[in-house]
C-alpha cells in the first residue's frame, strides 16, 4: 500500500515526530501512533464503567451545588498540584 501525503503541514508533523522519537521512517511513526491509539481505545473500553460512575458522581455533586465556582478553579487546581 502506498499513501500519498498531500497536506504539507501533516507531512511536516510526521517528520517532526520522526525526529522527536528517533523513528526511522514514516511507517514507524504510523505504527507507533496506531499502537498508542489501540492501547488507549482498549483502556477506555476496559474502564468505561468506572469512568461513567465517576462522571455520574460528578454530575450529582454539581446538582447538589458542590461544584467549584469558575472564579476559584485556578486556585483550587494549583492547590491540588502542590499536594502531589
Amino acid at each position: 500500500m502506498n499513501i500519498d501525503i498531500r497536506d504539507s503541514m501533516l507531512e511536516a508533523r510526521i517528520h517532526r515526530h520522526m525526529e522527536a522519537t528517533g523513528a526511522a521512517s514514516p511507517e514507524e511513526v504510523l505504527l507507533r501512533l496506531l499502537d498508542t491509539q489501540e492501547e488507549q481505545d482498549r483502556w477506555l473500553l476496559e474502564n468505561r464503567a468506572s469512568i461513567n460512575v465517576k462522571i455520574r458522581l460528578g454530575i450529582e455533586q454539581l446538582d447538589r451545588g458542590e461544584g467549584i465556582h469558575e472564579d476559584q478553579l485556578d486556585a483550587h487546581l494549583a492547590k491540588l498540584k502542590s499536594q502531589l
